[in-house]
């Protein structure tokens, strides 16, 4: 008999083995890099403590699971309150109005993808696979994707176009949150 691989042992798993009734919905609507991994994050901590998960990607949102976006994936510097408190330049506390500078969002997302590379996250298309791997399901809203022109063969495999009624269906008995 061949030993389970660690996917297979986490999904519908709860972190001591037994079957688990726990399930975590995420709504993602920012396409911002730094929007874009809180939900990565959970729901990887959430497949592999084995709650089920579902994410409903909505607005700019679907960037993150769009084929042709993914990998295009920026920092916000305009209008982001948090672009002053950045990490990856702690000893310097950067004015927001710097965001409208040429080439300024270009150097923080560069600055911001190397602070994840040191962390040891994959990058966006590889952490959503492993997701889709793991088990979570990944949502397009279908009004989002209506109003962008989007298609299902537009998105990453694995995910599916839900309506938002749907989706109140899927979240009626799950911790939901918006990140």
């Amino acid at each position: 008999m061949a030993t389970p691989s660690v996917l297979d042992k986490i999904k519908g798993q709860s972190s001591n083995g037994k079957s688990t009734a726990r399930k975590l919905c995420l709504v993602a609507s920012k396409g911002s890099l730094d929007m874009a991994y809180p939900p990565l994050i959970l729901a990887n901590a959430a497949r592999m403590s084995g709650i089920d998960v579902d994410i409903y990607f909505t607005f700019w949102g679907l960037d993150i699971i769009t084929k042709s976006k993914m990998n295009k994936v920026n920092m916000s510097t305009v209008g982001n309150p948090a672009f002053s408190m950045a990490p990856y330049a702690p000893w310097f506390k950067i004015p927001t109005w710097m965001g409208i500078i040429p080439g300024m969002s270009r150097i923080a997302t560069w600055m911001m993808n190397r602070e994840i590379a040191k962390l040891d996250f994959p990058p966006i298309p590889e952490f959503i696979e492993t997701l889709v791997d793991t088990g979570a399901r990944l949502y397009g809203c279908k009004m989002s994707m209506d109003m962008m022109n989007l298609t299902e063969d537009d998105l990453v495999d694995g995910a599916e176009i839900l309506g938002a009624m749907e989706f109140m269906e899927i979240s009626k008995d799950a911790q939901v949150m918006f990140v």
